[in-house]
């Protein structure tokens, strides 16, 4: 049994440099270091300093690193943990605003992983001679949440008055999303409706189009989203081709799908394999294709046969799953770095001169 800390990102406060940590219903401990405004030091060192601290308070001793971001290894790198993980689940050098120093930090953090976990087959492919132990882990998902979209009765009030056909996209509106596309179609297409669901960040709202027929609502918790989904005809995947989008894998095609919800989405490659291959999503190239997808899928009146594919094809896709393959991955390679220390051990001893 493993306790599991979870480390997020600073807040800065009036208050002197502290953390604050508190269990979530999943027992996993969630640590919010607390950064006083203004004081002395790099922001790196003082975080720092309070994991040492977090460590010496919950009597750490025997531990694993799971990295989310490389970035993290400016306040950690001091450790010697057990095992290292690094779960690889984007490109984010090719972020907007990412931080000049995350692929000098992502160089160092393959060296130090025993394991790379990549969020995408194509994100693998590019980083797959990089590491002796690489492994690709599309992301799972939860079905029975998203399944409650095909059985929810009840509209949310905001999307209630919204017409029909309706074309949903919930998740980040950043650089990633084609606004073009959006904007294409809704301007050829004014009867269709666009309900797209997330915060807008590191790009200006006023590029946003703001045709009558696309419909802006802002964010929305987990547990909403069903809900929304619910009341849309089809769900769509409108990302650009751009670096920022040229290895990601989108959760959210699964979970459309779990919905039982049809998928327009643009050529993203890991749409694409294994989605697409399949049969069980749309590819668009450009508005035009879109709109002839859509106006197809809406003609479809019967969808039995090809939600009895979609639902064959996620029986496996689960987060238990997942984390099984990667605990018996962590297992064998703790195995393997203790029988090299026990062996080196004897060598080490082997090699000293014996005292007469």
């Amino acid at each position: 049994m493993y306790r599991v800390f979870y480390i997020e990102e600073p807040m800065y406060t009036d208050a002197e440099d502290d953390y604050v940590i508190q269990q979530s219903k999943e027992k996993v401990w969630v640590v919010v270091p607390h950064l006083k405004k203004g004081a002395q030091g790099d922001a790196a060192s003082r975080q720092r300093s309070i994991l040492n601290r977090l460590f010496s308070d919950r009597s750490i001793s025997r531990y694993l690193f799971w990295y989310y971001t490389p970035m993290a290894l400016q306040f950690s790198n001091h450790f010697t943990p057990m095992l290292t993980v690094y779960d690889c689940m984007d490109e984010l050098s090719s972020f907007k605003f990412a931080p000049p120093q995350l692929k000098e930090l992502e160089k160092e953090l393959m060296g130090k992983a025993d394991l790379v976990f990549t969020g995408g087959h194509s994100l693998y492919e590019a980083k797959k001679d990089q590491h002796a132990h690489i492994y690709p882990f599309p992301s799972s998902i939860d079905k029975c949440h998203f399944a409650k979209a095909r059985n929810h009765k009840e509209e949310p009030a905001d999307q209630a008055s919204i017409p029909h056909p309706r074309f949903g996209f919930y998740g980040v509106i950043d650089e990633r999303f084609d606004i073009d596309l959006i904007e294409k179609v809704a301007t050829a297409k004014p009867d269709w409706h666009f309900v797209l669901i997330g915060p807008v960040v590191k790009i200006d709202p006023a590029m946003l189009p703001q045709n009558s027929n696309i419909h802006y609502l802002g964010s929305k918790s987990y547990s909403e989203l069903p809900g929304y989904l619910s009341g849309w005809d089809i769900a769509v995947v409108p990302f650009a081709l751009n670096e920022a989008t040229r290895f990601i894998s989108p959760t959210k095609t699964p979970e459309y799908l779990a919905a039982g919800k049809p998928v327009i989405s643009t050529p993203i490659r890991d749409v694409v394999h294994p989605y697409k291959i399949e049969g069980l999503v749309n590819i668009a190239h450009s508005p035009e294709e879109f709109i002839l997808h859509a106006e197809q899928e809406l003609a479809i009146e019967d969808k039995s046969a090809w939600l009895a594919k979609s639902d064959a094809f996620l029986a496996n896709n689960s987060w238990d799953n997942t984390w099984q393959q990667m605990m018996e991955l962590i297992n064998d390679r703790l195995t393997a770095k203790q029988a090299l220390f026990a062996n080196n051990k004897r060598k080490k001893k082997a090699r000293l001169p014996s005292i007469t």
